[in-house]
């Protein structure tokens, strides 16, 4: 099967999200730059769920670079990760309603969170079963990788149940948590860079 269609299934799915997420925002209701202030939420939860978005997807792209084959376990645990990546809009707009003292709306991103995890985790753990525990892949992933992925699904675990203490916190520990993803795992970029060079001399 080809590695490609699918990535650029995805890469389309997440784009539409993001279009979703910049179309769920509206203007104030008047031209003074108080009810401007008064959106301030709305605006701070766009930029977390843009950033987290465009971190998904940066390692979503570097994941498939060392993806030698897929076949329909692939496609339907990368569907799994799109559905739950697609509820975005729905938990970031309930999020910028702003309902204070209520604990729903966090509760209902942070469960987002921590679903995205999983699945991006199922993701890469049915790769690596197609690829093979030979696969550049599986050499890879097995390099003390799967702390971080551990370390993800608790954090966002805790970070939802943290919305039944101060909502706000369970927005704030995901945020932080990004911070183990954003910049994409630099071993691949060796790897790849390396297998690179090898090629070329040949």
């Amino acid at each position: 099967m080809n590695k490609g269609r699918l990535e650029a299934f995805t890469d389309a799915v997440i784009a539409i999200i993001l279009t979703i997420l910049v179309l769920e925002l509206q203007p104030p209701h008047s031209g003074s730059l108080a009810s401007l202030w008064q959106l301030r939420g709305v605006f701070a939860i766009y930029l977390v769920s843009f950033l987290t978005l465009i971190v998904y997807w940066n390692n979503h792209h570097h994941l498939f670079q060392l993806v030698e084959r897929i076949d329909w376990r692939v496609m339907w645990a990368n569907s799994f990760f799109m559905l739950v990546v697609s509820m975005f809009p729905f938990a970031t707009s309930w999020v910028g309603e702003g309902h204070v003292g209520t604990f729903g709306p966090e509760l209902a991103y942070g469960f987002v969170i921590l679903m995205a995890n999983i699945s991006y985790v199922l993701l890469v753990q049915t790769l690596i079963r197609v690829n093979g525990p030979t696969s550049a892949l599986a050499d890879l992933y097995r390099q003390r990788h799967n702390w971080k992925a551990a370390a993800s699904v608790a954090i966002a675990l805790v970070a939802m149940l943290l919305a039944l203490l101060w909502p706000p916190l369970t927005i704030i520990l995901d945020l932080l948590m990004l911070l183990l993803w954003a910049i994409p795992d630099q071993r691949i970029e060796r790897h790849l860079m390396a297998d690179s060079k090898k090629k070329s001399r040949q």
